[in-house]
């Protein structure tokens, strides 16, 4: 097992988030941002569009940067700005896809992170049209991790969506078949086996095939996959190795559940993940 990142000394390394940044509900930006600088990195948000609220809500106003992006990373670029990591989430035109490559022939020896954030539950996001369905599969191919939901590995593979509830050798198949088609490395999140736990699964060219468990509870939040993503991304640049950056996003997102059924209309703000905030930073004690 090896490290996918090599944190040395008192550098401070450098993450491009490219998601969108979300006024209400927490969620992309307004995860990355916080858990990755509590993880002692300089982040640098690249907004792939602006929402009013996450789309759980009624009413939402969303304005898509597409066209803003392309003179936003030149100026980067006449900066010489450096990056150590380009952590990619929710999308808002197919045109975005090319944007992320060229930032990755920008900067090759930056990780490349993928969280192909484009639907759950069997359904695709409202704003995803099928041309950026197909175009952010085709990124995934080129994740040195990727980090989908079931319903999200489906789909890059073509397959049917068959529910939360499949076997261990299907999630097999599944990872090994998105590995085949040129992710380094998969975490496969939210995975159910009807014994009442959240199983997620990592495996890759770094990591030997491993399993986390946590207990399942009885209410869903929105934005648990940018949690889930960011403190892995976190463990990860604080020097981690991938299994045990998967256990720590786990166990996260499963404390901060906890955390955000304290808060009113919960259910509808997302994850509460700030009073935790202090594990992340613990990472590089």
């Amino acid at each position: 097992m090896t490290n996918l990142y090599e944190r040395e000394g008192a550098y401070i390394p450098r993450v491009a988030a490219i998601h969108d940044l979300c006024g209400y509900g927490k969620c992309s930006l307004g995860v990355a941002i916080p858990v990755l600088s509590a993880a002692g990195c300089d982040v640098c948000p690249v907004p792939t569009g602006l929402f009013s609220s996450h789309t759980a809500f009624p009413g939402w106003y969303m304005h898509d940067t597409t066209d803003i992006l392309g003179d936003y990373l030149a100026a980067w670029a006449g900066i010489g700005v450096e990056l150590d990591a380009v952590y990619s989430g929710f999308l808002g035109a197919p045109e975005q896809v090319d944007i992320i490559r060229h930032v990755w022939d920008t900067y090759p020896d930056a990780l490349r992170v993928v969280d192909p954030v484009m639907a759950d539950h069997g359904k695709v996001y409202p704003t995803y049209t099928p041309e950026l369905v197909a175009a952010m599969c085709e990124l995934a191919n080129g994740a040195d991790i990727l980090t989908p939901n079931l319903t999200e590995a489906a789909i890059i593979l073509g397959r049917e969506w068959e529910g939360a509830d499949v076997d261990e050798e299907t999630v097999r198949a599944m990872m090994l078949e998105l590995r085949e088609r040129g992710a380094k490395n998969v975490v496969l999140k939210g995975i159910e086996h009807g014994d009442g736990l959240i199983h997620n699964y990592v495996w890759g060219d770094s990591v030997d095939f491993t399993e986390t468990t946590n207990a399942k509870l009885p209410y869903m939040l929105h934005g648990t996959g940018d949690v889930f993503a960011s403190t892995l991304l976190a463990a990860v640049m604080a020097g981690r190795d991938l299994a045990e950056a998967t256990r720590f996003a786990a166990d996260f997102t499963a404390d901060a559940m906890v955390v955000s059924a304290k808060q009113p209309n919960f259910e509808a703000r997302g994850v509460s993940f700030e009073p935790l905030l202090g594990k992340v930073s613990d990472l590089l004690g």
